[in-house]
């Protein structure tokens, strides 16, 4: 059984769909990290799945129980929010407290004097204590636990945050970005110790993010969201080199993939430089269709016939790689290229060039974005085709 099912998630503000038919199911203790530009979704998604949100139409069922009609409270599911959500008013301990407290304790038992008069009151609360020092124990923060939020650093702030959703040993951890508060050095360190965390929680995570380091670094498989729709859910390694949407392919890689227009021939082929496919399935000659290629599969060499001939634009000298922008000649289209610095030695602004492909690395798309069924084929010297 699958510990998490997404059916047919729709939501619409007015005319306005943000989610547009969303599906996908989760396995347990398996990490899915949703990702996508600013607008997407991703966090309607979560909020959706967290009952913060009502979906428009569609189904959540987590372990068998639908959840769709269900309160927060009623779900079993712990969230963490971007901004942390810590009460500024409690120490660390007590907004680690508070789950237990609300699951734990009456109304009654709960009121500051009348409830520690109850019977049992002192046995209950010392029990949550001990799941709070366990936790911070856990997390490494047992010198926080007397602190307020403003007392501490967006570092130590997120590590409560975590702790305040493990400690209720939820069914189900939903993170909406909560590592964009922190400075880039914090943020790497910080995903490791979401990883474990999630690893040694063992439920299923579903994490919401905008950087494609994080999605790709952190999680079992990568869902990519553009404009409401789930285009791709797949492992990070079959997202980067395997996507079946131009979006997708545009999306994931830094720099950038390249892409380049051209048509199908005559005989069903496609040619830039030394780049030769063989189309199959529905694409026909004269169709026009794109061919991307990622910047690390590029090669730049001195003017050579079988590559496209171009020139260099700039440089960006990275430390371990270099950048290198040029041109394709009579098309003024730029090109990336991620070279290491041996290989870039000597190049410099406005020196003719040729770029070359490495062999089977090139991905083509139909004009509706959808990734085309090809087959690379030998090709000695071949031309641009300028469509």
């Amino acid at each position: 059984m699958n510990a998490l099912r997404l059916s047919g998630i729709t939501k619409s503000f007015g005319d306005n769909a943000i989610l547009k038919g969303i599906s996908l199911e989760a396995e347990p203790g398996e990490f899915i990290a949703l990702v996508g530009p600013s607008g997407c979704g991703k966090s309607t998604l979560l909020r959706i799945v967290a009952g913060l949100e009502h979906p428009t139409s569609g189904s959540v069922v987590a372990d068998g129980r639908e959840l769709t009609a269900l309160a927060p409270a009623e779900r079993n599911v712990a969230m963490v929010f971007q901004s942390y959500a810590l009460y500024p008013h409690l120490t660390a301990a007590q907004n680690i407290a508070v789950p237990l407290a609300m699951r734990k304790l009456t109304s009654v038992q709960r009121l500051p004097i009348l409830g520690n008069l109850l019977p049992g009151q002192k046995e209950a609360r010392s029990a949550i204590q001990r799941q709070v020092q366990d936790m911070a124990q856990s997390l490494k923060i047992e010198h926080l636990l007397d602190r307020k939020p403003g007392q501490m650093s967006g570092g130590q702030r997120q590590r409560v945050a975590l702790a305040r959703a493990m400690v209720r040993r939820p069914a189900l951890f939903l993170m909406d970005e909560p590592l964009s508060n922190l400075d880039a050095n914090l943020r790497v360190h910080a995903r490791g110790e979401i990883v474990d965390l999630h690893r040694r929680a063992g439920v299923p995570t579903l994490y919401v993010t905008h950087d494609q380091a994080e999605a790709l670094s952190m999680a079992d498989r990568v869902a990519v969201m553009i404009a409401g729709n789930l285009l791709q859910l797949a492992s990070p390694q079959a997202i980067y080199d395997d996507p079946a949407h131009i979006e997708v392919a545009r999306f994931l890689g830094q720099p950038r993939i390249n892409t380049l227009t051209t048509r199908v021939t005559s005989d069903r082929t496609v040619k830039l430089g030394n780049i030769c496919l063989t189309v199959s399935g529905a694409a026909r000659e004269g169709d026009e269709v794109t061919i991307a290629i990622r910047p690390e599969h590029l090669r730049v060499s001195p003017p050579n016939p079988s590559g496209v001939a171009a020139h260099v634009e700039r440089l960006e000298f990275l430390g371990s790689e270099v950048i290198v922008y040029v041109v394709i000649d009579g098309l003024n289209q730029p090109i990336v290229a991620k070279l290491t610095p041996a290989e870039a030695k000597g190049m410099s602004a406005s020196m003719p060039v040729s770029i070359l492909a490495e062999p089977g690395r090139a991905l083509l798309f139909a004009q509706d974005g959808k990734r085309l069924s090809s087959q690379p084929v030998t090709a000695d010297a071949l031309e641009v085709a300028h469509g």
